[in-house]
């Protein structure tokens, strides 16, 4: 019998069952040897030579380990430190901005919590945040939090009424005696303001004058190019009545939306306040309807406002189209009409079409009863031509 095989004797050491555990504490111990190790410039346990501070050998290692390699070890370990610690420094600096940014709250609710004067005691009430400032000059007094007062905020502009609203009339002194009968059964001599753009002056007579809009004679366009060989130089003219009207001195400072039309255009200028009055005129607007012909819409555009058929523009973006335009029409001299080189200039601004269906320009040969009676739901704007 072999000494301590008896009975009752301890078995064997290498009977012993090891605990799991023990193997990853005892990798985890090693690596924290190895790093120390060689921050501290003890032997290293994989090549057998020594290593100073930060891991640089100080002895050559063992025969057959490439020192190359172990010293890239170190270099990439020392980096790995650097990287890590600088990681840290950058996080402990950012941190509390990023929390003063993203948490305001709770900077808020610190400084309720930990007053720093005689001042503040903050009243929190949605987004509006008002200091109560206590009563005489005693620091050590209890601050009563007061009644929560909004901060002021710009009332809500008054409704679109037709004084908001300025009118560019496209005429030719040749058609007007015809035309200016049309006007009339729509105007309201008291209550719109508006003007008819002419290429040249005509003679109205003063009974009449009364009833119908200020008479303005278009600009002359001759430096413009026009190259289109079905159309007319006329329509460089039309095409600038809503620049030229913003630059009117006499222009009414109210005035938030530019409406657009022929001399045989009839509005329903109720019906056009209902449309206007759904948007905001501190945006730029361009609104108005396609034609109802679809190889017009083909030819041209069914992103374009037909002019017959009228269109609105707000009053920004009427002034910025006024400053950019003589250059812009200068770039098409290709195009057909007015319409196709107002909507050029209005994509160089980057403002679409809004469409509206009670714009309407008709390009329809024949009764309109049928697409009278089979009006959308939408009131009725415009109606073109007559």
């Amino acid at each position: 019998m072999k000494p301590g095989g008896g009975i009752g004797a301890a078995p064997p050491a290498h009977h012993h069952r090891k605990d799991p555990d023990d193997y990853k504490k005892s990798i985890a111990l090693g690596g924290r040897r190895l790093i120390w190790d060689l921050l501290t410039g003890r032997t290293c346990p994989a090549s057998g030579g020594t290593v100073g501070a930060l891991g640089f050998p100080l002895s050559s290692p063992r025969q057959g380990t490439p020192p190359g390699r172990a010293f890239l070890k170190r270099v990439m370990l020392c980096v790995a430190v650097l990287f890590s610690a600088a990681y840290i420094v950058y996080f402990l600096w950012a941190f509390p901005s990023y929390c003063h940014h993203y948490y305001p709250h709770r900077h808020l609710q610190a400084r309720e919590e930990n007053p720093t004067g005689p001042v503040l005691h903050t009243v929190t009430n949605g987004s509006s945040l008002q200091p109560t400032p206590l009563l005489g000059g005693d620091d050590n007094a209890t601050t009563t939090p007061g009644p929560s007062r909004p901060l002021p905020r710009d009332p809500p502009p008054a409704a679109t009424s037709l004084r908001h609203v300025v009118f560019g009339i496209a005429a030719s002194a040749s058609l007007w005696k015809q035309r200016k009968e049309y006007i009339k059964l729509w105007w309201r001599p008291r209550e719109m303001h508006g003007y008819v753009w002419l290429d040249k002056k005509v003679e109205t007579p003063r009974r009449e004058q009364a009833l119908l809009p200020r008479l303005r004679i278009s600009a002359n366009t001759a430096r413009f190019p026009y190259t289109h060989k079905g159309g007319h130089r006329s329509a460089i003219r039309i095409s600038r009545i809503v620049s030229e009207t913003v630059r009117l001195g006499d222009l009414p400072g109210e005035a938030r939306w530019f409406v657009m039309g022929d001399d045989d255009t009839v509005f329903v200028s109720d019906n056009l306040l209902r449309v206007l009055s759904k948007y905001d005129h501190r945006q730029p607007y361009y609104i108005g309807g396609v034609s109802e012909s679809h190889l017009q819409n083909i030819y041209f555009s069914y992103t374009m406002a037909y002019g017959g058929g009228g269109f609105a523009v707000s009053r920004p973006l009427a002034e910025a189209l006024a400053g950019m335009q003589d250059r812009c029409i200068t770039r098409y001299p290709a195009l057909y009409g007015s319409d196709d080189r107002m909507q050029a200039c209005m994509a160089e601004l980057g403002v679409p079409l809004t469409r509206e269906a009670g714009f309407h320009q008709y390009d329809v040969y024949g009764s309109l009863f049928g697409l009278l009676a089979a009006h959308p739901g939408a009131p009725l704007v415009s109606l073109h031509p007559l």
